[in-house]
Protein backbone atom coordinates (compact mmCIF):
# COMPACT_ATOMS: atom_id res chain seq x y z
CA UNK A 1 0.00 0.00 0.00
CA UNK A 2 1.00 3.53 -1.07
CA UNK A 3 1.32 5.68 2.00
CA UNK A 4 2.03 9.63 2.30
CA UNK A 5 4.51 10.21 4.95
CA UNK A 6 5.10 13.45 7.09
CA UNK A 7 7.51 14.06 8.95
CA UNK A 8 7.04 17.20 12.01
CA UNK A 9 9.80 18.71 13.72
CA UNK A 10 7.96 18.68 17.79
CA UNK A 11 8.74 20.52 20.96
CA UNK A 12 8.18 17.46 23.20
CA UNK A 13 7.65 14.20 21.44
CA UNK A 14 6.21 12.00 24.36
CA UNK A 15 3.58 15.22 24.60
CA UNK A 16 2.68 15.09 20.69
CA UNK A 17 3.11 11.29 20.66
CA UNK A 18 -0.20 11.14 23.62
CA UNK A 19 -1.79 13.97 21.33
CA UNK A 20 -1.30 12.13 18.02
CA UNK A 21 -2.61 8.74 19.74
CA UNK A 22 -5.36 10.46 20.75
CA UNK A 23 -6.36 11.95 17.44
CA UNK A 24 -5.59 8.57 15.55
CA UNK A 25 -7.37 6.31 18.35
CA UNK A 26 -3.97 4.29 17.91
CA UNK A 27 -0.55 3.94 19.52
CA UNK A 28 2.30 4.29 17.93
CA UNK A 29 4.08 1.87 15.79
CA UNK A 30 7.45 3.04 16.90
CA UNK A 31 8.87 4.90 20.13
CA UNK A 32 12.67 5.55 20.63
CA UNK A 33 14.26 8.38 22.43
CA UNK A 34 13.71 12.13 20.63
CA UNK A 35 11.59 9.99 17.74
CA UNK A 36 8.14 8.32 17.76
CA UNK A 37 5.79 7.31 14.18
CA UNK A 38 2.71 6.25 13.62
CA UNK A 39 1.58 3.94 10.92
CA UNK A 40 -2.39 4.61 9.97
CA UNK A 41 -3.92 3.17 7.42
CA UNK A 42 -7.00 5.67 7.31
CA UNK A 43 -6.20 8.10 6.20
CA UNK A 44 -3.06 5.85 4.78
CA UNK A 45 -0.31 7.96 6.37
CA UNK A 46 3.22 7.58 7.72
CA UNK A 47 3.87 10.02 10.58
CA UNK A 48 7.39 10.93 12.04
CA UNK A 49 7.50 13.24 14.78
CA UNK A 50 11.14 14.19 15.76
CA UNK A 51 11.82 16.01 18.49
CA UNK A 52 13.57 19.42 18.13
CA UNK A 53 14.46 22.39 20.41
CA UNK A 54 12.14 25.61 20.13
CA UNK A 55 12.86 28.28 17.29
CA UNK A 56 14.96 25.58 15.28
CA UNK A 57 13.64 25.20 11.63
CA UNK A 58 10.38 25.45 11.94
CA UNK A 59 8.00 22.20 12.46
CA UNK A 60 7.80 20.83 9.35
CA UNK A 61 10.97 18.22 9.08
CA UNK A 62 10.68 16.22 5.14
CA UNK A 63 7.41 14.83 3.41
CA UNK A 64 7.39 11.53 1.32
CA UNK A 65 5.67 8.86 -0.32
CA UNK A 66 5.93 5.38 1.16
CA UNK A 67 5.98 2.45 -1.59
CA UNK A 68 5.62 -1.32 -1.22
CA UNK A 69 9.01 -2.10 -2.93
CA UNK A 70 12.28 -1.18 -4.13
CA UNK A 71 11.13 -1.60 -7.64
CA UNK A 72 8.49 1.22 -7.13
CA UNK A 73 11.06 3.49 -5.41
CA UNK A 74 13.26 2.93 -8.50
CA UNK A 75 10.58 3.71 -11.00
CA UNK A 76 9.38 6.89 -8.96
CA UNK A 77 13.05 7.99 -9.17
CA UNK A 78 13.36 7.02 -13.33
CA UNK A 79 10.00 8.83 -13.95
CA UNK A 80 10.91 12.08 -11.87
CA UNK A 81 14.43 12.23 -13.60
CA UNK A 82 12.50 12.26 -17.21
CA UNK A 83 11.12 14.94 -15.96
CA UNK A 84 13.77 16.94 -15.35
CA UNK A 85 13.94 16.66 -11.78
CA UNK A 86 17.41 16.03 -9.86
CA UNK A 87 17.64 12.76 -7.44
CA UNK A 88 19.74 12.14 -4.35
CA UNK A 89 19.86 7.98 -4.06
CA UNK A 90 20.27 6.75 -0.93
CA UNK A 91 20.34 2.51 -1.07
CA UNK A 92 19.87 0.45 2.00
CA UNK A 93 19.94 3.33 4.60
CA UNK A 94 19.75 3.34 7.85
CA UNK A 95 17.24 6.00 8.60
CA UNK A 96 14.34 6.46 11.29
CA UNK A 97 15.07 3.50 13.13
CA UNK A 98 14.51 1.45 10.06
CA UNK A 99 16.88 0.39 6.88
CA UNK A 100 15.16 1.88 3.34
CA UNK A 101 16.00 2.01 -0.26
CA UNK A 102 15.12 5.77 -1.22
CA UNK A 103 15.59 9.22 -3.07
CA UNK A 104 15.10 12.36 -2.55
CA UNK A 105 13.98 15.58 -4.26
CA UNK A 106 13.61 19.07 -3.40
CA UNK A 107 10.17 21.22 -4.72
CA UNK A 108 11.32 24.91 -6.18
CA UNK A 109 11.15 25.97 -2.00
CA UNK A 110 13.30 23.26 -1.32
CA UNK A 111 10.60 21.29 0.48
CA UNK A 112 12.65 18.04 0.57
CA UNK A 113 10.47 15.11 -0.64
CA UNK A 114 11.72 11.29 0.01
CA UNK A 115 10.33 8.47 -1.90
CA UNK A 116 11.34 4.73 0.14
CA UNK A 117 10.51 1.34 0.80
CA UNK A 118 11.52 -0.16 4.23
CA UNK A 119 13.35 -3.22 3.83
CA UNK A 120 13.76 -3.97 7.50
CA UNK A 121 11.79 -2.20 10.26
CA UNK A 122 14.02 -3.82 12.53
CA UNK A 123 13.71 -1.66 15.87
CA UNK A 124 17.28 -1.76 17.07
CA UNK A 125 18.90 -0.41 14.35
CA UNK A 126 20.02 3.03 14.99
CA UNK A 127 18.83 6.40 13.50
CA UNK A 128 21.85 7.88 10.82
CA UNK A 129 24.26 5.27 12.29
CA UNK A 130 28.15 5.62 11.39
CA UNK A 131 28.99 6.80 7.94
CA UNK A 132 25.66 7.19 6.89
CA UNK A 133 24.57 9.97 8.91
CA UNK A 134 26.05 12.69 7.12
CA UNK A 135 23.26 10.35 4.18
CA UNK A 136 20.05 10.03 6.63
CA UNK A 137 17.54 12.23 5.84
CA UNK A 138 18.08 14.10 3.35
CA UNK A 139 21.67 14.83 4.55
CA UNK A 140 20.68 16.19 7.62
CA UNK A 141 20.92 14.03 10.77
CA UNK A 142 18.76 16.44 12.53
CA UNK A 143 16.40 15.36 9.95
CA UNK A 144 15.50 12.32 12.34
CA UNK A 145 18.12 12.25 15.06
CA UNK A 146 18.07 15.20 17.11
Amino acid sequence: MTKTHLSLNVTDVEKSTKWYEAFFGQPPHKVREGYANFDVELPALKLALNQHKPGGQGSLNHLGILVDSSEEVWRAKERLEKAGLTTQVEESVDCCHATQDKFWVSDPDKNMWEIYTILNDNPAISCCAGDQATACCAGDQKACCS
